[in-house]
Protein backbone atom coordinates (compact mmCIF):
# COMPACT_ATOMS: atom_id res chain seq x y z
CA UNK A 1 0.00 0.00 0.00
CA UNK A 2 1.67 3.39 -1.00
CA UNK A 3 2.43 5.51 1.59
CA UNK A 4 0.83 9.62 0.97
CA UNK A 5 1.01 12.43 2.95
CA UNK A 6 1.46 15.87 2.66
CA UNK A 7 3.91 18.25 4.53
CA UNK A 8 4.07 21.98 4.72
CA UNK A 9 7.15 24.62 5.83
CA UNK A 10 7.21 28.38 5.87
CA UNK A 11 10.15 31.23 5.62
CA UNK A 12 9.91 34.66 6.45
CA UNK A 13 11.50 37.51 4.67
CA UNK A 14 14.10 39.88 6.40
CA UNK A 15 11.39 42.59 7.04
CA UNK A 16 9.40 40.03 9.47
CA UNK A 17 9.47 41.73 12.80
CA UNK A 18 11.28 38.66 14.28
CA UNK A 19 13.63 38.44 11.64
CA UNK A 20 14.36 42.27 12.00
CA UNK A 21 15.28 41.38 15.67
CA UNK A 22 17.31 38.54 14.81
CA UNK A 23 19.36 40.44 12.31
CA UNK A 24 19.34 43.29 14.82
CA UNK A 25 21.36 40.74 17.31
CA UNK A 26 23.78 39.26 14.78
CA UNK A 27 24.50 42.39 14.06
CA UNK A 28 25.67 43.55 17.70
CA UNK A 29 27.45 39.83 17.87
CA UNK A 30 29.62 40.55 14.70
CA UNK A 31 30.65 44.19 15.66
CA UNK A 32 31.68 42.64 19.13
CA UNK A 33 33.68 40.12 17.22
CA UNK A 34 34.53 42.09 14.73
CA UNK A 35 37.05 44.15 17.04
CA UNK A 36 36.80 41.03 19.82
CA UNK A 37 36.71 37.34 18.76
CA UNK A 38 36.72 36.41 22.44
CA UNK A 39 33.84 38.43 22.97
CA UNK A 40 30.69 36.49 25.08
CA UNK A 41 27.79 37.58 23.31
CA UNK A 42 23.97 37.07 24.80
CA UNK A 43 21.93 40.29 22.88
CA UNK A 44 18.27 40.03 22.47
CA UNK A 45 16.47 42.31 20.55
CA UNK A 46 12.58 44.06 20.75
CA UNK A 47 10.77 45.51 18.12
CA UNK A 48 7.73 47.58 17.93
CA UNK A 49 6.24 50.57 16.48
CA UNK A 50 9.36 52.94 16.19
CA UNK A 51 10.91 51.78 19.28
CA UNK A 52 14.05 49.26 19.41
CA UNK A 53 14.94 47.54 22.85
CA UNK A 54 18.10 45.84 23.56
CA UNK A 55 18.82 43.68 26.33
CA UNK A 56 20.92 40.28 27.47
CA UNK A 57 24.34 40.01 28.75
CA UNK A 58 27.87 41.35 26.65
CA UNK A 59 31.42 41.16 27.85
CA UNK A 60 33.65 42.19 25.35
CA UNK A 61 37.11 44.74 24.30
CA UNK A 62 35.06 45.74 21.48
CA UNK A 63 34.15 49.58 21.20
CA UNK A 64 31.30 50.45 18.91
CA UNK A 65 28.44 52.82 18.36
CA UNK A 66 25.38 50.29 19.29
CA UNK A 67 22.50 52.60 18.22
CA UNK A 68 24.82 53.02 14.81
CA UNK A 69 25.07 49.18 14.21
CA UNK A 70 20.95 48.57 15.20
CA UNK A 71 20.20 51.67 12.40
CA UNK A 72 22.65 50.07 9.66
CA UNK A 73 20.60 46.86 10.36
CA UNK A 74 17.74 48.12 9.95
CA UNK A 75 18.34 49.96 6.27
CA UNK A 76 19.77 46.90 5.33
CA UNK A 77 16.64 45.47 5.58
CA UNK A 78 14.87 48.08 3.63
CA UNK A 79 12.99 49.97 6.08
CA UNK A 80 13.85 53.08 4.51
CA UNK A 81 10.48 54.11 3.03
CA UNK A 82 8.58 57.39 3.70
CA UNK A 83 5.79 55.93 5.42
CA UNK A 84 7.60 53.20 7.39
CA UNK A 85 6.78 54.07 10.72
CA UNK A 86 9.60 51.81 11.71
CA UNK A 87 12.28 53.66 10.20
CA UNK A 88 15.88 53.33 9.82
CA UNK A 89 17.13 56.43 10.76
CA UNK A 90 13.91 57.42 13.01
CA UNK A 91 13.58 54.34 15.34
CA UNK A 92 14.01 54.97 19.24
CA UNK A 93 17.12 52.93 20.27
CA UNK A 94 16.86 51.74 23.63
CA UNK A 95 20.16 49.77 25.02
CA UNK A 96 19.83 47.86 28.46
CA UNK A 97 22.36 45.44 27.94
CA UNK A 98 24.94 44.65 30.97
CA UNK A 99 27.62 42.48 31.30
CA UNK A 100 27.85 38.45 31.57
CA UNK A 101 27.53 36.77 34.75
CA UNK A 102 30.69 35.92 36.42
CA UNK A 103 28.54 32.46 37.46
CA UNK A 104 27.86 31.41 33.80
CA UNK A 105 31.91 32.77 32.56
CA UNK A 106 33.35 30.60 34.99
CA UNK A 107 31.75 27.23 34.41
CA UNK A 108 32.49 28.61 30.19
CA UNK A 109 36.09 30.02 30.74
CA UNK A 110 39.04 27.32 29.73
CA UNK A 111 40.25 27.74 33.44
CA UNK A 112 39.97 26.07 37.00
CA UNK A 113 37.51 26.97 39.61
CA UNK A 114 35.77 25.97 42.63
CA UNK A 115 33.19 22.70 42.09
CA UNK A 116 33.97 23.18 38.30
CA UNK A 117 34.62 19.15 37.26
CA UNK A 118 37.72 20.50 34.79
CA UNK A 119 39.74 23.44 33.61
CA UNK A 120 38.74 23.06 30.16
CA UNK A 121 36.33 25.07 28.19
CA UNK A 122 32.66 23.83 29.03
CA UNK A 123 29.70 24.55 26.83
CA UNK A 124 27.68 27.69 27.91
CA UNK A 125 24.92 26.07 28.67
CA UNK A 126 23.19 22.95 29.30
CA UNK A 127 20.54 21.42 26.08
CA UNK A 128 19.91 19.28 23.73
CA UNK A 129 20.96 20.28 19.82
CA UNK A 130 19.85 18.40 16.37
CA UNK A 131 21.25 18.62 13.35
CA UNK A 132 19.74 17.14 10.01
CA UNK A 133 20.21 16.12 6.36
CA UNK A 134 18.66 14.34 3.75
CA UNK A 135 19.00 13.64 0.04
CA UNK A 136 15.56 15.80 -1.37
CA UNK A 137 17.87 18.83 -2.55
CA UNK A 138 21.30 19.49 -3.47
CA UNK A 139 21.67 21.37 0.01
CA UNK A 140 21.04 18.54 1.45
CA UNK A 141 17.60 19.73 2.88
CA UNK A 142 13.92 19.30 3.13
CA UNK A 143 12.24 20.45 0.05
CA UNK A 144 9.55 22.18 1.76
CA UNK A 145 11.45 24.60 3.61
CA UNK A 146 14.13 24.86 0.59
CA UNK A 147 10.98 26.25 -1.86
CA UNK A 148 9.73 28.44 0.97
CA UNK A 149 13.36 29.89 1.18
CA UNK A 150 13.36 30.68 -2.47
CA UNK A 151 10.77 32.42 -3.09
CA UNK A 152 11.80 34.73 -0.33
CA UNK A 153 15.15 35.11 -1.48
CA UNK A 154 13.30 36.26 -4.92
CA UNK A 155 10.88 38.27 -3.71
CA UNK A 156 13.93 40.24 -1.77
CA UNK A 157 16.23 40.07 -4.86
CA UNK A 158 13.09 42.32 -6.52
CA UNK A 159 12.65 44.56 -3.70
CA UNK A 160 16.08 45.39 -3.41
CA UNK A 161 17.63 44.96 -6.55
CA UNK A 162 14.73 45.50 -9.52
CA UNK A 163 13.60 48.14 -7.18
CA UNK A 164 9.46 47.07 -7.57
CA UNK A 165 8.09 49.60 -5.90
CA UNK A 166 5.20 48.70 -4.29
CA UNK A 167 7.36 45.88 -2.58
CA UNK A 168 7.88 46.17 1.30
CA UNK A 169 9.75 44.49 3.66
CA UNK A 170 7.63 42.37 5.54
CA UNK A 171 6.64 38.76 3.74
CA UNK A 172 6.15 35.42 4.62
CA UNK A 173 5.67 31.79 2.37
CA UNK A 174 4.51 28.44 2.88
CA UNK A 175 5.01 25.51 0.63
CA UNK A 176 2.50 22.53 0.52
CA UNK A 177 4.65 19.04 -0.43
CA UNK A 178 2.87 15.89 -1.11
CA UNK A 179 4.74 12.73 -0.82
CA UNK A 180 4.32 9.25 -2.13
CA UNK A 181 6.27 6.18 -1.29
CA UNK A 182 8.76 9.17 0.21
CA UNK A 183 9.29 10.70 -2.88
CA UNK A 184 7.81 13.98 -3.74
CA UNK A 185 4.77 13.99 -6.14
CA UNK A 186 3.65 17.78 -6.33
CA UNK A 187 3.62 21.15 -4.70
CA UNK A 188 0.02 21.16 -3.65
CA UNK A 189 -0.56 24.83 -2.78
CA UNK A 190 1.87 28.22 -2.19
CA UNK A 191 1.55 30.52 0.16
CA UNK A 192 2.89 34.41 -0.15
CA UNK A 193 1.54 37.54 2.25
CA UNK A 194 3.71 40.03 1.03
CA UNK A 195 3.63 43.51 2.42
CA UNK A 196 2.40 46.57 -0.07
CA UNK A 197 2.27 49.62 -0.59
CA UNK A 198 -1.32 51.50 -0.48
CA UNK A 199 -1.01 51.90 -3.91
CA UNK A 200 -0.90 47.99 -5.29
CA UNK A 201 -3.62 46.67 -6.23
CA UNK A 202 -4.49 42.59 -5.05
CA UNK A 203 -4.65 41.63 -9.17
CA UNK A 204 -0.85 43.20 -9.57
CA UNK A 205 0.60 41.54 -6.68
CA UNK A 206 -1.38 38.22 -7.18
CA UNK A 207 -0.18 38.35 -10.82
CA UNK A 208 3.68 39.17 -10.04
CA UNK A 209 4.10 36.55 -7.21
CA UNK A 210 2.37 34.01 -9.55
CA UNK A 211 4.48 34.85 -12.86
CA UNK A 212 7.45 35.90 -11.95
CA UNK A 213 8.39 34.68 -8.59
CA UNK A 214 6.43 31.43 -8.00
CA UNK A 215 6.76 29.99 -11.38
CA UNK A 216 10.03 30.67 -12.45
CA UNK A 217 11.84 29.37 -8.64
CA UNK A 218 9.63 26.09 -8.45
CA UNK A 219 9.99 23.06 -10.32
CA UNK A 220 7.48 23.16 -13.35
CA UNK A 221 6.41 19.56 -13.15
CA UNK A 222 5.46 19.87 -9.64
CA UNK A 223 3.01 22.87 -10.05
CA UNK A 224 0.40 21.08 -12.05
CA UNK A 225 -3.09 21.97 -10.27
CA UNK A 226 -1.28 24.10 -8.02
CA UNK A 227 -3.12 26.47 -5.84
CA UNK A 228 -1.89 30.44 -5.27
CA UNK A 229 -2.69 31.76 -2.44
CA UNK A 230 -1.41 35.19 -2.77
CA UNK A 231 -1.99 37.89 0.47
CA UNK A 232 -5.28 35.90 0.84
CA UNK A 233 -6.66 38.28 3.62
CA UNK A 234 -7.02 40.49 0.70
CA UNK A 235 -4.22 43.95 1.79
CA UNK A 236 -1.41 43.73 3.71
CA UNK A 237 -0.32 47.19 4.07
CA UNK A 238 0.44 47.85 7.78
CA UNK A 239 3.75 45.23 8.46
CA UNK A 240 6.69 44.68 10.27
CA UNK A 241 7.34 46.06 13.69
CA UNK A 242 4.14 48.75 13.05
CA UNK A 243 1.94 45.39 12.75
CA UNK A 244 3.43 43.17 14.97
CA UNK A 245 6.07 43.20 17.84
CA UNK A 246 9.26 40.94 17.38
CA UNK A 247 11.33 39.15 19.53
CA UNK A 248 14.85 37.76 19.16
CA UNK A 249 14.48 33.55 19.18
CA UNK A 250 10.86 33.45 17.40
CA UNK A 251 11.24 31.74 14.38
CA UNK A 252 13.45 28.62 15.28
CA UNK A 253 12.03 26.26 13.13
CA UNK A 254 12.24 28.63 10.21
CA UNK A 255 15.64 29.07 11.00
CA UNK A 256 16.40 24.94 10.97
CA UNK A 257 14.45 22.34 9.35
CA UNK A 258 11.01 23.50 8.37
CA UNK A 259 9.72 21.46 10.81
CA UNK A 260 10.47 18.08 9.52
CA UNK A 261 13.17 17.40 11.54
CA UNK A 262 13.25 17.77 15.18
CA UNK A 263 14.45 21.05 17.19
CA UNK A 264 16.02 21.44 20.74
CA UNK A 265 13.97 24.25 21.56
CA UNK A 266 17.57 26.96 21.64
CA UNK A 267 17.38 29.87 19.19
CA UNK A 268 20.63 31.37 17.46
CA UNK A 269 20.73 34.41 16.71
CA UNK A 270 22.54 37.18 18.82
CA UNK A 271 24.66 34.36 20.40
CA UNK A 272 28.45 33.77 20.03
CA UNK A 273 29.68 30.21 19.61
CA UNK A 274 30.23 29.75 22.88
CA UNK A 275 26.67 28.97 23.52
CA UNK A 276 26.24 25.36 22.03
CA UNK A 277 22.62 26.43 21.70
CA UNK A 278 23.51 27.99 18.36
CA UNK A 279 27.25 26.86 17.93
CA UNK A 280 26.47 22.75 18.58
CA UNK A 281 23.30 22.57 16.49
CA UNK A 282 25.47 24.21 13.50
CA UNK A 283 28.29 21.47 14.63
CA UNK A 284 25.20 18.67 14.23
CA UNK A 285 23.95 20.18 10.99
CA UNK A 286 27.96 19.58 9.84
CA UNK A 287 28.06 15.68 10.65
CA UNK A 288 24.93 15.12 9.76
CA UNK A 289 25.29 16.63 6.12
CA UNK A 290 28.88 14.84 5.79
CA UNK A 291 27.03 11.84 6.69
CA UNK A 292 24.49 11.91 4.03
CA UNK A 293 27.19 13.11 1.49
CA UNK A 294 29.70 10.18 2.35
CA UNK A 295 26.94 8.21 0.87
CA UNK A 296 26.00 6.32 4.42
CA UNK A 297 22.59 7.54 4.44
CA UNK A 298 20.14 8.90 2.49
CA UNK A 299 18.59 10.71 5.52
CA UNK A 300 20.10 11.65 9.10
CA UNK A 301 19.30 13.11 12.02
CA UNK A 302 21.67 13.61 14.78
CA UNK A 303 21.32 14.84 18.69
CA UNK A 304 24.04 16.06 21.12
CA UNK A 305 23.46 16.77 24.86
CA UNK A 306 25.31 19.20 27.08
CA UNK A 307 25.53 20.24 30.61
CA UNK A 308 26.47 23.54 31.36
CA UNK A 309 30.49 24.16 32.37
CA UNK A 310 31.06 20.70 30.96
CA UNK A 311 33.55 19.97 28.36
CA UNK A 312 32.19 16.78 26.28
CA UNK A 313 28.55 15.87 25.01
CA UNK A 314 26.32 13.98 27.64
CA UNK A 315 25.08 12.20 24.93
CA UNK A 316 25.41 11.60 21.11
CA UNK A 317 22.40 9.90 19.34
CA UNK A 318 21.99 8.77 15.26
CA UNK A 319 19.48 8.03 13.80
CA UNK A 320 18.79 7.21 10.06
CA UNK A 321 15.61 6.15 9.50
CA UNK A 322 16.19 3.23 7.83
CA UNK A 323 18.01 4.75 5.10
CA UNK A 324 21.57 3.65 6.39
CA UNK A 325 24.09 1.87 4.75
CA UNK A 326 25.99 1.16 7.73
CA UNK A 327 24.50 -0.05 11.00
CA UNK A 328 23.55 3.62 12.80
CA UNK A 329 26.11 2.67 15.80
CA UNK A 330 28.93 2.39 13.30
CA UNK A 331 27.93 5.70 12.14
CA UNK A 332 28.50 6.93 15.62
CA UNK A 333 31.50 4.82 16.35
CA UNK A 334 32.89 6.88 12.91
CA UNK A 335 31.67 10.84 13.96
CA UNK A 336 33.21 10.05 17.13
CA UNK A 337 36.81 9.26 15.27
CA UNK A 338 36.20 12.32 12.60
CA UNK A 339 34.53 14.62 14.68
CA UNK A 340 35.24 16.70 18.15
CA UNK A 341 32.01 17.66 19.97
CA UNK A 342 33.85 19.51 22.94
CA UNK A 343 32.68 22.87 22.48
CA UNK A 344 36.06 24.79 22.32
CA UNK A 345 36.94 22.15 19.34
CA UNK A 346 33.79 23.21 17.90
CA UNK A 347 34.50 26.45 17.50
CA UNK A 348 38.22 25.91 16.06
CA UNK A 349 36.80 23.21 13.61
CA UNK A 350 34.40 25.39 12.40
CA UNK A 351 36.38 28.47 13.04
CA UNK A 352 33.28 30.52 14.74
CA UNK A 353 35.54 33.25 16.08
CA UNK A 354 34.61 35.48 13.07
CA UNK A 355 32.07 38.33 11.90
CA UNK A 356 29.87 35.92 9.90
CA UNK A 357 26.52 35.33 11.94
CA UNK A 358 24.72 38.49 9.55
CA UNK A 359 25.26 35.71 6.55
CA UNK A 360 23.39 32.92 8.28
CA UNK A 361 20.40 35.43 9.75
CA UNK A 362 17.86 35.30 6.67
CA UNK A 363 16.05 32.04 5.11
CA UNK A 364 17.39 29.54 7.25
CA UNK A 365 20.59 29.56 9.26
CA UNK A 366 21.53 26.45 6.97
CA UNK A 367 22.19 24.99 2.81
CA UNK A 368 24.05 28.54 2.19
CA UNK A 369 27.83 27.18 1.02
CA UNK A 370 29.67 29.96 2.02
CA UNK A 371 28.86 29.11 6.11
CA UNK A 372 31.73 26.67 7.14
CA UNK A 373 28.57 24.68 8.73
CA UNK A 374 27.52 23.68 5.46
CA UNK A 375 30.79 22.20 3.87
CA UNK A 376 31.36 18.27 3.29
CA UNK A 377 35.00 18.86 3.62
CA UNK A 378 34.72 15.75 6.08
CA UNK A 379 32.71 13.23 3.87
CA UNK A 380 35.93 11.13 2.60
CA UNK A 381 37.48 10.66 5.98
CA UNK A 382 33.82 9.94 7.57
CA UNK A 383 33.31 7.35 5.02
CA UNK A 384 36.77 5.65 5.90
CA UNK A 385 35.83 5.45 9.41
CA UNK A 386 32.96 3.66 9.30
CA UNK A 387 34.22 0.81 6.64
Amino acid sequence: MSKSFIFSSESVGEGHPDKVSDYISDSVLDACLEQDPASRVACETLVKSNCVFLAGEITTNASFDYEKVVREAIRDIGYTNDDDVFHADHVFVNNALTRQSPDIAQGVNAAAAEGKSSAEQGAGDQGIMFGYACNQTPELMPAPIMYSHRLLREMARFRKEEKVGWMRPDVKSQVAVEYENGAIKKIVNVVISTQHAESASHQEIYDFCVENVIKKQLPAELLEDTQYLINPTGKFVVGGPQGDAGLTGRKIIVDTYGGWARHGGGAFSGKDPSKVDRSAAYMCRWVAKNIVAAGLAGEVELQVAYAIGYPHPTSIHVETFGSGKVADEKIVSAIREVFSFKPADIVDQLQLLRPIYRESTHYGHFAKENLPWESTDKADALHSAAQ
